[in-house]
Order: C-alpha cells, then sequence, then structure tokens
C-alpha cells in the first residue's frame, strides 16, 4: 500500500508536464492530478491517461468539495502541472498548509498586464503597456505612444493570440480579433493588455525555488523570423554558455521578478528581453516550461527544472544545499522550430534526411505527419515540427542550426495534389 503522506498532487497534469509527474513516481511517490476545469481543454485531449495516476479529481468550482477529495491524500506537496493550473494550486496548497507561493500574488502570475504593474510597482524596470478597454481605446494609445506595440490577451500561453503592430489600425483590428476569439484553453478572452515593442534578444530563464530561495536551471537564447505575415516568430532556442556576461546579469533580473511576484516554491519560466536599457520581462509562467525544455536542459548542462523539483518540494535541504553548484556544459544544444509556409495534406519532408544527416543533429519530434493536414505556422501550436540539436562544439551547432533554417522552406514540405487525400 502507497503511503498517502508522501502523495504528491498535481494540477492540470498534461502531456506537456508529465516527465515531471513521472519523476515524482519514481522517487516513490504516488501522484493524484487534479484537472481545473470540468472539460479537458481541446489542446489536451488525447495526449494523457489519467491510468497514470493514483487519483484524477475532477474540480466543478467547488473549491470545498475539492480541498475535501484533495486532502484524503495526506498530500506532501501540492503543485501546478501547468499554466492554467497556477491559481488552484495556490488555493489547495496554501488551504492545506503545505509549501505554497499563496494566493495573494496568484492573479500576478497569471494576468499579463497584472504581473507587468507588478514588477512595476516593486521598482524593477518593466515594460510600458496599457490594459485596453475598447479597439479605438487601444489604437489610441498606440498613437499616443508611437512606434510597434505588441497586442496579447491577458490570460494564454504559446504565443497564443500575440500580434505585433506596426499601425493603430492593426491595434484596433488585433484587439477585435482577440477578444471575439477563445484562448488556447478555449475559455474566451477576457482582455487584451497592449505593450511597447522591446527592442533587443530575448532569453528563456527556467528556475526552481525552494523557501524563497531561487536556482536558473537552464537558460535560453530565442532566434526570430519574420514569415507567414507573423513578426518575431520563434524559430529556435539556444542553449546559453554559463560564463556568458548576459547570462549572470539576466538570471538576477529574473530572481527579482520572482520575489516581487512572491514565488517562494516550483518551477517558473521567464521570457525576458535584454534592451539597449537592460532586461524587461516579457512574461513569466510560474510553472514548469513546456516544449521538452527539460529534457534538453539535461543534454545541455546536466540538469533541469525536473528533478530540481522535485529535491525543492521533497527534499528541500538537498535543493538548498546544491543552489551554489556550478553550471557545467555538456553540450551545445538548441531546439529548432519549423514554420510551414504552406498549407494542405502533407505528402512528406522530402528534405528531413538531410538534417537527419548533420553532425549536430539529435532527434525530431513531428507533430504534423505525413497523410495529416499542414496547417501555416503562425504560432507554437501550428508548428510541424522541432528539431533537437547537440554538438560539443558551438560552432558545429551554429553552422547546423543555420542550415536546418536554410532548408525549412517551401521545399521542405511535399503536399498532395488537389483530390489526392486518400
Amino acid at each position: 500500500m502507497p503511503n498517502h503522506r508522501s502523495t504528491v498532487v498535481m494540477v492540470d497534469v498534461y502531456a506537456p508536464t508529465l516527465r515531471l509527474a513521472r519523476a515524482f513516481q519514481e522517487a516513490g511517490h504516488p501522484v493524484v492530478r487534479v484537472q481545473s476545469t470540468p472539460e479537458v481543454p481541446p489542446v489536451y485531449r488525447g495526449s494523457f491517461d489519467t491510468a497514470d495516476f493514483t487519483d484524477s479529481i475532477v474540480h466543478h468550482g467547488d473549491l470545498d468539495a475539492t480541498l475535501k477529495a484533495v486532502s484524503a491524500h495526506e498530500p506532501v506537496a501540492v503543485i501546478t502541472g501547468g499554466e492554467l493550473g497556477v491559481e488552484l494550486a495556490d488555493q489547495l496548497s496554501e488551504t492545506l498548509r503545505v509549501a505554497t507561493n499563496g494566493t495573494r500574488r496568484s492573479a500576478a502570475r497569471r494576468d499579463k498586464y497584472i504581473q507587468i504593474e507588478t514588477t512595476a510597482a516593486a521598482g524593477l524596470p518593466s515594460t510600458r503597456q496599457h490594459l485596453a478597454t475598447s479597439s479605438q481605446n487601444a489604437a489610441d494609445w498606440h498613437h499616443a505612444r508611437g512606434g510597434r506595440v505588441v497586442v496579447k490577451p491577458v490570460r494564454s500561453a504559446g504565443n497564443d493570440g500575440v500580434t505585433f503592430s506596426a499601425h493603430p489600425g492593426q491595434t484596433a483590428a488585433a484587439y477585435e480579433k482577440i477578444m471575439a476569439a477563445t484562448n488556447i484553453f478555449s475559455f474566451p478572452n477576457e482582455g487584451v493588455v497592449v505593450q511597447e515593442h522591446l527592442e533587443g534578444t530575448e532569453y528563456v530563464v527556467n528556475t526552481v525555488s525552494c523557501q524563497g530561495r531561487h536556482r536558473a536551471t537552464d537558460v535560453w537564447r530565442y532566434m526570430k523570423i519574420s514569415a507567414n505575415g507573423v513578426a518575431d516568430r520563434i524559430s529556435a532556442a539556444v542553449s546559453t554558455h554559463p560564463a556568458n556576461a548576459d547570462r549572470a546579469r539576466l538570471i538576477e533580473y529574473a530572481f527579482e521578478v520572482l520575489d516581487a511576484l512572491e514565488v517562494r516554491h516550483g518551477p517558473a519560466h521567464l521570457e525576458i528581453m535584454l534592451t539597449a536599457d537592460g532586461p524587461r520581462l516579457v512574461e513569466a509562467g510560474i510553472r514548469l516550461c513546456g516544449a521538452d525544455a527539460a529534457y534538453f536542459a539535461q543534454l545541455a548542462g546536466g540538469e533541469s527544472q525536473i528533478e530540481r523539483t522535485v529535491d525543492a518540494y521533497l527534499h528541500p535541504e538537498r535543493f538548498l544545499t546544491a543552489l551554489s553548484d556550478v553550471p557545467r556544459v555538456e553540450h551545445h544544444v538548441a531546439m529548432a522550430y519549423l514554420t510551414s509556409p504552406v498549407t494542405g495534406t502533407l505528402n512528406s519532408y522530402p528534405l528531413l534526411p538531410q538534417i537527419k544527416a548533420l553532425d549536430s543533429f539529435h532527434n525530431v519530434h513531428i507533430a504534423v505527419a505525413e497523410g495529416r493536414r499542414l496547417p501555416l505556422t503562425v504560432d507554437d501550436t501550428t508548428e510541424p515540427m522541432m528539431i533537437g540539436l547537440a554538438h560539443s562544439s558551438e560552432h558545429v551547432l551554429a553552422r547546423d542550426l543555420n542550415t536546418v533554417h536554410y532548408l525549412d522552406g517551401p521545399g521542405f514540405y511535399e503536399l498532395r495534389p488537389p483530390g489526392g487525400e486518400s
């Protein structure tokens, strides 16, 4: 019989964070899954099996009922398994008096507008922004601000609904489009924030916290392209060397953001723009980084959010002792996110063998299989595949990543002719 006092509860654990659930299980701790919504969001359907968990509890909006069901397992920890579960995990962990970030800043950990306002109020350099009340109001702020702006839903993930706008008319149209749409989790968008467009290089800092102390497990530099009507589409994430001076600067700023958001426990994923005036927060997700980044973090430096999160909740003394561990470089790593410029029924990827022959080729994750509908790539959910590259030489990695980008064009995707779908 399992010791229920060792049970870990994860809210909204789906395919992107199953690796963390399995790590808790492999450490000898049963995992109970809590679903924060009555229905599974369409984006996650078919991507997980509740049989993997000791129990699966569905939250129907009655917090007392959910608390009763969760507390019966006497959990040692309650954490979120994804963006959607952040606030419910805060409520459950606070009430059950296990390690918690509390509910005081829950909204700031999910709402992108409140998030930036909170960091600014803490005295951190922050992005200028405006919470729009109408399309005209959004356009007026853009007109007064000038330049380019970014328009986004206040709550979503995966770059869903993010628009880079060059003039007020585009901003007004983006507002209307967002407010008429549902987000990636199939909820109606409840607000739109307009932010200044930050010029610089964007990075990801992934962290784990324990008792208010933070560890940066991996740092990535984004590469971007403009394609398919989307400006600044992320085409790759490249590991950064621990000796990079910018890396230390970014980590210091990331820790200040975590403190402002009162993040004391668990993983976080921060997107930060390094501008000429210093780091600026783009947005933060107080949960595990997606896209299987933890696997590639292990490949790059021998550590990731996965095992550090397990230690933070189950072996805090070990986590705190290891805070000063010197980061290592085991491989130079890149995750290349391909961008399909065409749409139709996919027949094949004729140039994929050339990518597999590259010196640094490590693996491939195909999201759109042959014979399936290939969408035009405009965001994370419409990417056809991800290519993993790893090599001992930074120069070989850079060469091969450039080669991937060179091959990723119309010739990379062979479509079936109309009427040839069968």
